[in-house]
């Protein structure tokens, strides 16, 4: 082509050099009127040579341009052809015109068949007018792109009829006066299915740790019990034992009093011991009495075993919650008083229970050291740990606030509805 555009002007550029060599002859022989009329002359000719100038050097950068473009085009038909993410472009009415290798594969259908068809065809049936009317705003906002669904997980058809998740994002851009819309989609199959086994794995470790905080409890409810029954009872007959032999046994034996006082002293103090380890298992009141009974013993016994006022408020004295929840929320009071006599270096402390809905809440606060909440957990330390696993068990939410010097506060939410 440059050379074409050469061969044109060189007759031009000639016949500006003939018109000037006449010019030098002709304006040594004119008068003044003739050099006037031949120096316009001249200038139209160097004003037509200047202006076949301009258009070539137009003509040129022309040319460069749409080497560029072509250079461009061909550029990224190669990276649509080999990206690894199936690529999809459509013109306004949906139809496809580019399907590049991996949406081949991705599809099952070979291109030739795909191009100048409607893009429902990768779609299952059921959501094509949806899809058709999403694509038809997208294109009228005006958006250059965005990603399609939102955080859903879309749906694609293949060839033989299976269906496969995907996610998609989508742009539009115009070409030649044409809208074209470019879809990139990804195959999320394995991502999916990894999804669902640790969905799978997640609520079978929940069915374990439940079953397993469920025999524990059964455990220490059937421990409980046998120390209170069956130990504390013997024990206290111990002791009607040795209230005998003080009653039968001459007080002339010398040391033999002293020995039963001594022995006395040691039954209660053993009887005392047992009724607390039964109590720290399971209180027996927790399934005799109901939940209220056993939380208001639970506080009384913090305030009289440590310097901790506790105070405990509840909306409705007579609440009453199914085993598990009962359980729950007895252990997650318990093991928070427990932290806050060991840790909190606290002087008051109030446990509120409020039922809002088809939701309990549970508010344990106190006033002592608090604690930064980005501090690691310490070694073997797994009181709060524990309180968020029979949260969890139980689809409930817990939030635990805490600062330096500012106390500590653990809210709890369990859901109370049939269905959770």
């Amino acid at each position: 082509m440059g050379g074409r555009l050469l061969v044109l002007f060189t007759p031009i550029l000639i016949l500006f050099a003939v018109a000037a060599a006449l010019f030098i002859v002709a304006i040594a022989r004119a008068d003044l009127q003739e050099r006037l009329i031949i120096a316009g002359a001249i200038a139209a000719t160097l004003a037509g040579v200047v202006a076949a100038f301009t258009l070539y050097r137009q003509i040129r950068a022309r040319q460069a341009a749409q080497r560029g473009l072509s250079s461009v085009e061909a550029r990224a038909l190669d990276l649509a052809e080999t990206a690894m993410d199936p690529i999809i472009a459509l013109d306004a009415e949906q139809r496809v015109v580019l399907f590049n290798a991996a949406a081949e594969n991705a599809f099952g259908h070979r291109r030739e068949a795909v191009i100048g068809q409607p893009i429902s065809m990768l779609i299952p049936e059921r959501y094509r007018a949806v899809h058709h009317g999403h694509v038809d705003n997208f294109a009228r906002t005006g958006t250059t792109s965005r990603r399609m669904g939102g955080q859903a997980i879309l749906a694609g058809l293949r060839a033989n009829g299976e269906e496969f998740p995907i996610e998609a994002s989508i742009s539009q851009h115009f070409e030649d006066g044409e809208r074209r819309l470019t879809v990139i989609l990804r195959d999320v199959t394995q991502r999916m299915r990894a999804i669902e086994a640790l969905r799978r794995s997640k609520e079978e470790l929940s069915e374990l740790g439940a079953a397993a905080h469920a025999a524990r409890e059964q455990e220490k409810n059937r421990i409980a019990r046998e120390l209170h029954d069956e130990l504390g009872q013997s024990l206290t007959m111990l002791r009607m034992d040795v209230a005998w032999c003080r009653a039968h046994v001459p007080d002339s034996v010398e040391g033999f009093a002293a020995k039963l006082d001594r022995m006395e002293a040691l039954l209660k103090t053993t009887v005392t011991a047992t009724r607390r380890i039964a109590s720290d298992l399971r209180p027996l009141m927790l399934d005799d009495l109901g939940l209220v009974p056993a939380l208001e013993w639970l506080v009384q016994n913090m305030s009289q075993r440590s310097s901790v006022r506790c105070q405990f408020s509840i909306d409705d004295p007579a609440l009453s919650l199914p085993p598990a929840h009962s359980t729950a929320v007895f252990r997650i009071v318990q093991e928070a008083l427990t932290n806050i006599a060991k840790h909190a270096n606290a002087s008051h402390a109030e446990v509120s229970i409020r039922r809002e809905g088809d939701a309990l809440q549970v508010r344990v606060r106190d006033d002592g050291i608090g604690f930064a909440m980005d501090d690691p957990r310490k070694p073997d330390s797994f009181g709060l740990l524990g309180l968020r696993e029979r949260i969890t068990l139980l689809r409930g939410s817990a939030t635990i606030e805490s600062a330096p010097g500012a106390g500590t506060t653990i809210a709890i939410e369990l859901p109370l509805a049939a269905n959770a």
